[in-house]
């Protein structure tokens, strides 16, 4: 009995969506920076395939290194065990507290051997976590970026009584119609980038590293709801 495979997300196409957004972006806003935050995501999905790739190829190399050299560990401490014990074994000792400092001697042998391979071991995993949530971390500042674009769209500006103040932003205010495009643009960024982060889900079964993702996934959630709060206070624009 056969089963199908779960579909996954694949770092190509969530390029050519973000791609399309940002060309979307700069035909209808060419003098904001919202368009940047755009690229600068566009940028970051191949490159969080290429870390993959990298990580993936030197996690292989370190993994066998840590093989190797682990079990070099254990047959040197079973070595230093054996050589520690073969005078008292063979000739015998003279009290049973000679044995003590032998026991105490096996016993750090073991206990350190133990956690070198324990490290040895785990480092790949380590190295991969790193990566992963250096690349998650660049998501998480890229959203606050985006969420400080929307900030000071504020829903008042496009209504007729509108009346700016001496404090108001200098620049040129957008109209009902603008503002919807402009925080649409802002939300569908936000999901891309939850979109993004999956990609290390997708790749991993860290805990930490899900967790991260997790995180990011709740963030672009909570801002994309902020924003559609702000779009359902627009004025009509029909």
């Amino acid at each position: 009995m056969s089963t199908d495979l779960a579909p996954e997300l694949d770092s190509v196409y969530v390029e050519q969506t973000v791609g399309r957004l940002e060309a979307r972006i700069r035909a209808r806003f060419p003098d904001r920076r919202l368009g940047d935050a755009a690229h600068a995501l566009r940028t970051a999905v191949p490159q969080i395939h290429d870390a993959f790739e990298a990580s993936k190829t030197r996690r292989r190399r370190v993994r066998w290194a840590a093989r190797v050299t682990s079990v070099v560990l254990v047959l040197v401490a079973v070595a230093a065990i054996a050589l520690a014990l073969r005078d008292p074994v063979l000739r015998g000792t003279d009290s049973s507290v000679d044995w003590l400092p032998i026991a105490e001697s096996t016993v750090n042998d073991l206990v350190f051997t133990a956690i070198a391979v324990f490290f040895l071991w785990a480092l790949p995993e380590r190295m991969e976590r790193r990566t992963l949530l250096d690349l998650l971390h660049r998501l998480r500042s890229l959203a606050h970026v985006i969420d400080m674009h929307q900030l000071d769209k504020d829903p008042e500006q496009a209504r007729a009584a509108y009346h700016p103040t001496a404090q108001s932003p200098a620049r040129p205010i957008l109209d009902a119609e603008q503002l919807h495009h402009y925080l649409d643009y802002c939300s569908e960024l936000v999901s891309l980038i939850a979109k993004t982060a999956a990609l290390c889900a997708e790749r991993t079964s860290d805990a930490v590293v899900l967790g991260t993702v997790s995180e990011i996934e709740t963030l672009a959630a909570q801002m994309s709801q902020k924003i559609w709060q702000k779009i359902s206070l627009l004025p009509s624009h029909d």
